[in-house]
C-alpha cells in the first residue's frame, strides 16, 4: 500500500512538475509588431498607431510586463505579440531591447513591423500613404553647421567617419517584396479633410490618393521640418546610396540597430503611414505649417493609422498561416 502510495505521489509531483516547466517556457514568437505611441486605451477610443493592432490581434490576452519596456507586451496563440515601444531613438530602442532580452520570449525565429506615423515629402507622397521601407537612415549620426558658415547653397551636413555599421540599413528586399505584394489589392482609407488639404500643394504627388510606396525612411530625434531640411535628407539619401527619401520618423533605424545585434534585420520592415507633409504649401511658411492656426491641420489621421494595419496585417497573417516555410526564412514567393 505504501508502494502504491509512494508510487502515486511520484506520479503526481513528476506531472505537477512537467506542468510547471512547460509553463515556464519562452513563447515563441512568429511576429512582433512595435508601434511608437497610443494616445489613450487600446481599443474604445481615438486611435492612435498601437490600437488597430490590438484590436485584429490581442483583444483576448492578458498585458505582459517586462522589465525595462515602455508599456506590456500582448501575445496571442498564434506567436503574434506586439507593444507600444515609445516615442523617439533612446525611448522605443531601450525598449526593444528590453522585450528582446527578457527570457520569457524566444525571438530566434521571428520577424518584425515596425510600425508607425509619419512625414512625407509633398514630391514624392501624400497623407494616407503607406510606405514599406527599403533603407533605414539614421538622420542624426555625422557634422552640421549654419547655412551661413558655409558655401551658398551648398549642404550642411556630411557623415561621420566610424558610424558607417549603425547608420544605414537596408532592409530584406525580398521580405518588402512580400509586403508590396500582399498589399496591393488593400482598399485605402481616406477622407473629405485630407482631400482637400492636398489641394494646397501643386504637386502631382502630393495631390493623389493615398496608395502603397516603398522607399527610404530616415529616422532622426530632429523633427526637421522646412524644403531645406527636406532636400538635406534626400541629399543623404542619395549619398548613402539609398533609395529616394519617402518618409520622416524618429525610431526604425535605433529599433533595428538594437535588432541587428542580437539576431541581424533581414527579418525587419518598417511600415509608415504619413499624416503630414515635412514643409508647408507654397503660401505658408514652415513655421506656419508647424503651428497650424485652428482648422488649418491636415486631415486623414485616422484613415492613416488603420491604412498601415490594412497593409502591414496581411504579411503577418500569410507568415504565421505557413510558418513552416517561413521559419527558416523568407521563402521565394513562387514556392508558396
Amino acid at each position: 500500500m505504501l508502494e502504491v502510495c509512494k508510487s502515486g505521489l511520484t506520479a503526481l509531483t513528476i506531472s505537477t512538475l512537467t506542468a510547471t516547466i512547460a509553463s515556464a517556457e519562452p513563447v515563441k514568437v512568429k511576429v512582433f509588431i512595435g508601434s511608437m505611441f497610443e494616445i489613450g486605451d487600446n481599443t474604445g477610443d481615438r486611435a492612435g498607431e498601437f490600437q488597430h493592432w490590438f484590436s485584429k490581434y490581442w483583444m483576448d490576452t492578458e498585458p505582459q510586463e517586462v522589465s525595462g519596456a515602455f508599456r506590456p507586451v500582448h501575445c496571442n496563440d498564434d506567436g503574434v505579440c506586439g507593444s507600444v515601444l515609445g516615442m523617439g531613438k533612446v525611448n522605443s530602442s531601450a525598449s526593444m531591447q528590453a522585450i528582446l532580452l527578457n527570457p520569457d520570449y524566444d525571438f530566434s525565429e521571428a520577424y518584425y513591423v515596425l510600425a508607425g506615423v509619419a512625414g512625407t515629402p509633398p514630391s514624392r507622397g501624400t497623407i494616407g500613404d503607406v510606405v514599406w521601407g527599403t533603407w533605414l537612415v539614421d538622420y542624426d549620426l555625422g557634422h552640421r553647421w549654419a547655412p551661413e558658415e558655409g558655401e551658398p547653397g551648398a549642404p550642411v551636413f556630411i557623415p561621420r567617419s566610424g558610424y558607417e555599421a549603425y547608420r544605414l540599413f537596408e532592409l530584406n528586399p525580398a521580405l518588402i517584396e512580400w509586403g508590396v505584394a500582399l498589399s496591393d489589392d488593400v482598399e485605402m482609407q481616406d477622407s473629405q479633410a485630407a482631400q482637400e488639404y492636398r489641394q494646397r500643394y501643386p504637386d502631382a504627388a502630393a495631390q493623389a490618393a493615398p496608395s502603397v510606396k516603398t522607399g527610404t525612411h530616415m529616422t532622426g530625434d530632429t523633427f526637421f521640418h522646412g524644403p531645406g531640411l527636406s532636400n538635406e535628407a534626400q541629399y543623404m539619401a542619395e549619398l548613402y546610396g539609398a533609395d529616394d527619401y519617402l518618409i520622416t520618423e524618429m525610431e526604425a533605424a535605433a529599433i533595428a540597430l538594437v535588432i541587428n545585434r542580437q539576431h541581424g534585420v533581414d527579418r525587419i520592415v518598417s511600415l509608415r503611414g504619413a499624416v503630414n507633409f515635412d514643409q508647408g504649401n507654397p503660401n505658408e511658411t514652415t513655421l506656419q505649417h508647424l503651428d497650424p492656426a485652428p482648422g488649418e491641420t491636415a486631415g486623414g489621421f485616422a484613415e492613416t493609422v488603420e491604412n498601415i494595419t490594412l497593409v502591414g496585417a496581411p504579411l503577418v497573417d500569410r507568415i504565421v498561416a505557413d510558418w513552416d516555410h517561413w521559419k527558416n526564412g523568407v521563402p521565394a514567393q513562387d514556392a508558396q
